[in-house]
C-alpha cells in the first residue's frame, strides 16, 4: 500500500520481500561437549535415511554412603548398579522391542580435554568454556562385561533398572571395606584402583534411553542383627564428579546421502544430497543457511525494516518414536565454521529459542518461525563478514539427546524462506 505524507510529492511504500536466494547445507560442527549434562545417554536408534547413531555412557565412582561401620560377620552377597530414568524420561528410537546393554570396567583414565588454550584456541566453540570431554571422545576398557542386561524400555513407566554384576569385583570390594583398604582412604586413591565404569549398548538395539547420573553401585552384603534375625546392607559408591560423565556419541552414514560427512569433511551442498538436510543433537549435525544478497539488500539507505522472519519447515511429526525438537536455535558461525554466539531474543541477551509450531491435518507442514530483525540490523557490521547461521538442535538438548530435524522440501529445494516487511522513502 502507499501512504502520502501531507505536503510532500513523494510516497512511502510498504513492501514485503521474501524472494532472497538462501543457501542450505548440512555442515558437521566439532568438539563438541558431552559432560555434565545430568544425563547417562545410552542406546542406539538407526534411520534409512539418515544412517545409525549409538551412545555409550562413561563415569568415574566415588565412595558414596560408605560411613557405617560393617559388622564382623557380615558375608557379601552381590555387586549391582542400580539406574533409573533421568527426570524427561527421554528416549528416541524403537521402544517396542526389547533393548541390551552391557556394563564394563575403563581401563583407562578419564581425563578432561582443553582447547581454550595453545594451538586449539582458535577452534573453541562458544559453548566451550574451559576443559571438558566431548562426545567424540572414547576410553579403554575391558571388553568382558561386568554385566549386561536385557528389558523392555517401558521408559514412561520404569522405576528403575538394576544390573548385577561380577560377583569377584564385588567380592573384591567387600574385602577391601571390611579390612579397611587404603584404596578406599578417598576418591583419589580407590580412582587409581578403579577409573571408571562405561555401559554400552547392544549393536542390535533400536532406541536411545535417557538415563539419571544419580546412579548406584551397591556392595550387597548381610549380617545377623542384634535382634537375631538375618538384616541386608550396603555399601554404595556414586558418580564422583558430574565433570568426568560424558557421553560417547557415535555415528554411521554408511549408504546413505550423508556418508561423505564426517569431522574432516564438513559440509555437504544441498544438492549434493538430493536438496535433502536435517540437524541432529548429540552427534553436531547442524544446517548452514547463507543468504548472500541480505548484506546488498540492508545497504539501501532508502528503506526502513519494519518485521523480519526466518521460517523453516519441516515435515517430521511432533511425537512417536522419533519427535521433532520441541524447539531450535540458531548461531552465528564464523568463517571456519565455529559457532561464535548464539542468535538472542532482538535486543535482549536471552537466547531465541523457535519453538514447533505443528502443521494441520491438510498436509501443511510444521515449522520454526525466527526475528531476525537484530540480525539485519548488525549485518553489514564486522562482527558479521563471512558469517552463516547454524540452525542446531537447542540447548542443553544438543548436548544431552540425538533429537533430529528434517528439512521440508519445496520445488526440490530447502523450505527456508526469509520474509522482510520494510518501508521504501
Amino acid at each position: 500500500m502507499s501512504i502520502s505524507l501531507d505536503g510532500n510529492d513523494d510516497n512511502l511504500n510498504l513492501s514485503v520481500q521474501e524472494d532472497f536466494e538462501i543457501q542450505v547445507s548440512t555442515f558437521q560442527i566439532d568438539n563438541l561437549p558431552s559432560s555434565s549434562t545430568g544425563t547417562l545417554l545410552v542406546g542406539k536408534s538407526t534411520s534409512a535415511k539418515t544412517g545409525s547413531v549409538s551412545s555409550s555412557s562413561y563415569f568415574r565412582l566415588g565412595l558414596g554412603d560408605v560411613s557405617s561401620t560393617m559388622p564382623t560377620d557380615a558375608i557379601f552377597d552381590s555387586l549391582t548398579l542400580v539406574i533409573k530414568p533421568n527426570r524427561a524420561r527421554y528416549f528416541y528410537g524403537d521402544t517396542t522391542a526389547n533393548q541390551k546393554i552391557s556394563v564394563h570396567q575403563v581401563t583407562e583414565n578419564i581425563l578432561l580435554k582443553d582447547i581454550t588454550s595453545g594451538m586449539d584456541s582458535h577452534l573453541t566453540p562458544v559453548f566451550v568454556t574451559g576443559p571438558t570431554l566431548f562426545g567424540k571422545q572414547s576410553f579403554a576398557y575391558n571388553s568382558t562385561a561386568l554385566g549386561e542386561v536385557t528389558f523392555a524400555p517401558k521408559v514412561r513407566s520404569m522405576d528403575t533398572l538394576s544390573i548385577k554384576l561380577d560377583q569377584t569385583l564385588g567380592s573384591t570390594l567387600f574385602d577391601m571395606f571390611k579390612n579397611n583398604d587404603v584404596k578406599l582412604a578417598s576418591n583419589q586413591n580407590f580412582q587409581e584402583f578403579f577409573k571408571g565404569m562405561v555401559i554400552v549398548p547392544a549393536t542390535s538395539n533400536s532406541a536411545l534411553i535417557g538415563f539419571s547420573d544419580t546412579l548406584a553401585v551397591k556392595v550387597n552384603y548381610s549380617y545377623i542383627g542384634a535382634d537375631g534375625f538375618k538384616a541386608k546392607a550396603a555399601k554404595t559408591f556414586t558418580i564422583d564428579s558430574r565433570a568426568y560423565q560424558h557421553n560417547n556419541i557415535t555415528f554411521d552414514r554408511t549408504g546413505t546421502a550423508y556418508e561423505t560427512l564426517t569431522y574432516t569433511n564438513k559440509e555437504l551442498k544441498s544438492e549434493d544430497t538430493n536438496n535433502d538436510v536435517f540437524i541432529q543433537g548429540g552427534t553436531g549435525v547442524v544446517a548452514n543457511i547463507k543468504i548472500p544478497s541480505l548484506r546488498e539488500f540492508m545497504a539501501d539507505e532508502t528503506i526502513s525494516i519494519n518485521k523480519a522472519q526466518l521460517t523453516i519447515e519441516t515435515p517430521t511429526l511432533s511425537s512417536g518414536p522419533y519427535p521433532t525438537p520441541p524447539t531450535v536455535m540458531l548461531m552465528l558461525a564464523n568463517i571456519n565454521g565455529i559457532p561464535v554466539n548464539a542468535l538472542n531474543i532482538p535486543f535482549t541477551t536471552t537466547i531465541q529459542h523457535a519453538q514447533y509450531i505443528k502443521g494441520n491435518d491438510t498436509g501443511t507442514n510444521g515449522k520454526y518461525v525466527f526475528d531476525m530483525i537484530e540480525v539485519l540490523k548488525n549485518i553489514n557490521s564486522v562482527n558479521y563478514y563471512d558469517t552463516s547461521l547454524f540452525l542446531t538442535v537447542s540447548s542443553p538438548n544438543l548436548f544431552s539427546t540425538t533429537n533430529s530435524m528434517e528439512i521440508a522440501k519445496e520445488n526440490n529445494k530447502p523450505k527456508v524462506k526469509l520474509n522482510i516487511v520494510y518501508t521504501k522513502f
